[in-house]
């Protein structure tokens, strides 16, 4: 069923802009040229709040996800465990600091950046809309790099491999990492970018 709005939107597969009026419940807005969804009713107190909770979650995660050990690697039966945040201590100490720097910004500092950033938006919202749609923007930016850390420990896991005489083992802080980014990813996609101007900010 198609309603004629009070707003203008715009069909997000064929482009056509559309006056939508204020939707009820269990009404949906049809384009008129491609039958695509252009607006739906959104709850958007719902979808800041699962956006709060996994975001929340994945910020009680990230420490164990960074100081605990990551990796336990033997060598011609030597042992030696290493957080991420440790190696990254460890690539400093030896003069490796171009790749012990990549590391913490892919690994630690973005991903950190971005939890914060939807903790923000979806909870504490003490920022003016402008703000929030600024640092919308730049998290949005910052994602894109902070899933890099999977790339590197996939890497760092099958240069371990390849050796041969080397044998490694996952450490406690696997299970929250992985959990950490799933909660990262969750709380990403529950947000509601349009909840930054259509809710009132404190």
């Amino acid at each position: 069923m198609i309603f004629v709005m009070n707003s203008h939107k715009a069909c997000h597969c064929c482009g056509l802009i559309h006056h939508v009026a204020e939707l009820s419940s269990n009404q949906v807005a049809i384009c008129t040229r491609c039958k695509s969804v252009v607006e739906r009713p959104r709850n958007h107190d719902r979808a800041q709040a699962r956006t709060a909770a996994t975001s929340v979650a994945a910020l009680i995660l990230f420490p164990p996800a960074v100081l605990l050990p990551i990796l336990e690697i033997e060598k011609l039966g030597h042992h030696h465990r290493s957080s991420i945040l440790g190696g990254i201590l460890e690539l400093y100490q030896t003069g490796s600091y171009l790749i012990a720097s990549v590391i913490l910004l892919f690994s630690i500092v973005f991903p950190l950046a971005k939890i914060v950033a939807l903790i923000e938006l979806s909870w504490l919202c003490s920022l003016r809309e402008h703000h929030r749609a600024t640092t919308y923007r730049w998290m949005e930016r910052i994602g894109k790099w902070s899933m890099m850390d999977v790339m590197l420990l996939a890497l760092l896991v099958m240069t371990i491999k390849l050796t041969g005489l080397v044998q490694f083992h996952f450490g406690p802080a696997v299970l929250a990492f992985v959990l950490c980014v799933a909660m990262s990813m969750i709380a990403a996609l529950c947000f509601d970018p349009h909840s930054i101007w259509e809710s009132p900010s404190t």
